[in-house]
C-alpha cells in the first residue's frame, strides 16, 4: 500500500475510534423504534416498565448472549457508564478493523512472481491448458 494509503486508513480509523470512544457517549438512550412499537398497546410506567395492557413487548426475552462481555453497549465489569460504553466502541472499532484488514490482506492482488500460499507463484495452476491447444 501507498504512504497516502497508508495515511488515509490511519485517518480513517483515528475518526473511528473517536466517533466510537467519546461521541457514542452522547447518542441517545432510546434510540430504537423497535422498541416503542413493540409497546403499542400496552401502558407503561416512568421506568418503562410495562404495567397493562397487551402487547408484543410482553413476550421478550433476554438475548442469549445478555451475558457477553460486550453486551447493552458496555463493557462488563466497567462500572463507569462513560468509560464502559467508549471502551466498548474502541474495542468494537478495533475488532472490525482486524479482521477487515486481515481479509483485504489474504484477498489482496499479488503480482504474478510472488509466491502464493502452496510455494508457487500465485495464480498457477497445473491444470490449465496453454492458449490454442486442445487437450
Amino acid at each position: 500500500m501507498r504512504k497516502r494509503s497508508w495515511g488515509f486508513v490511519a485517518a480513517g480509523l483515528l475518526v473511528a475510534l473517536l466517533l466510537a470512544g467519546v461521541v457514542s457517549n452522547y447518542a441517545s438512550s432510546h434510540p430504537d423504534g423497535l422498541d416503542s412499537s413493540l409497546l403499542k398497546g400496552c401502558t407503561v410506567n416512568a421506568d418503562d416498565e410495562i404495567t397493562g395492557g397487551s402487547c408484543p413487548a410482553q413476550r421478550a426475552r433476554d438475548h442469549e448472549l445478555a451475558d457477553s462481555p460486550l453486551a447493552d453497549y458496555g463493557i462488563r465489569g466497567v462500572d463507569n457508564g462513560f468509560l464502559s460504553t467508549g471502551l466498548s466502541g474502541v474495542v468494537g472499532v478495533l475488532l472490525t478493523f482486524a479482521v477487515g484488514g486481515g481479509l483485504f490482506w489474504l484477498l489482496r492482488r499479488r503480482p504474478a512472481d510472488t509466491p502464493g500460499p502452496d510455494g508457487r507463484p500465485a495464480g498457477h495452476d497445473d491444470d490449465r491448458q496453454p492458449a490454442g491447444t486442445v487437450g
